[in-house]
């Protein structure tokens, strides 16, 4: 994954898909779907990112990489190939069960923190979006990335189904705070989120509102796969993620840690 300049390691970097900007004393971070350049480099410039070249923000590459596939894997739920259209309405609070490689945690979702953001999440959540997703991009003691469909044809749906930015409510991306990707664009939150693992209030200034809080299982979140930091400069580790699906991002980092499926949970 694009190396996301967080902190000190996506200093000039994107957040895959989205791009999480985050200035530290002497780099600018931001998670975007880009790959990052330098010191960060490997934030995919697909989807979101908090790193310089916003591994949050993916588009660039991702058109100029190959095309869609336009047949459905076999298994997906044909729901998620049909146009997402508007988010309904969230509870004002619920909460969320991770099922992943390494064990479950479970997120308790604040609409108050960010409606549009819990929103949004709770649709994909309800849809059954969340199956054998791939958390494609992680940094250690920064935050590890997710949300790109195994299934090119979702993507292809739901990649462009973005929401509108949040207002601050002074909620800040602490350890275990859950928060949309985005680029540096308004209004660039689409799928891919990620959870903090380390103190980045420097997001907070840029756009990058908490929706969410991991309550139970953060051991599980910490024992998360890093390894492999920030995706290669001058791979489009996202884009062609997207366009090829799990087989591509796990042949390319085959000990990467999945999500296999996300519940309500009460």
């Amino acid at each position: 994954m694009n190396q996301a300049s967080s902190r000190e390691t996506c200093q000039q970097n994107h957040v895959s898909s989205f791009v999480i900007v985050a200035r530290t004393s002497s780099a600018l971070i931001m998670l975007s779907l880009m790959t990052i350049s330098l010191s960060l480099s490997g934030c995919a410039r697909d989807g979101g990112s908090p790193f310089r070249s916003n591994p949050l923000e993916s588009s660039r590459l991702s058109k100029m990489s190959l095309p869609f596939s336009k047949t459905p894997m076999a298994g997906t739920n044909p729901v998620l190939l049909e146009s997402p259209g508007a988010d309904p309405q969230a509870p004002d609070r619920f909460k969320a069960k991770f099922t992943t490689s390494k064990g479950s945690f479970v997120a308790e979702i604040n609409r108050e923190w960010s409606p549009n953001g819990a929103d949004h999440f709770y649709h994909m959540v309800t849809k059954g979006y969340f199956n054998d997703i791939v958390i494609f991009r992680g940094v250690k003691n920064f935050m590890f990335q997710f949300g790109i469909h195994p299934d090119p044809a979702v993507n292809k749906v739901w990649a462009e189904n973005n929401i509108k930015d949040d207002p601050a409510k002074g909620i800040s991306n602490l350890p275990g705070m859950l928060c949309f990707a985005k680029t540096g664009m308004p209004n660039s939150r689409s799928v891919q989120m990620f959870v903090n693992l380390g103190n980045n209030a420097q997001l907070d200034s840029d756009g990058f509102t908490p929706f969410g809080k991991i309550i139970e299982g953060m051991d599980v979140v910490q024992a998360i796969n890093t390894e492999y930091g920030e995706n290669p400069p001058g791979e489009d580790i996202q884009g062609n993620f997207k366009k090829k699906g799990n087989d591509f991002i796990l042949k390319r980092f085959p000990r990467l840690d999945i999500i296999r499926s996300v519940e309500l949970v009460n």
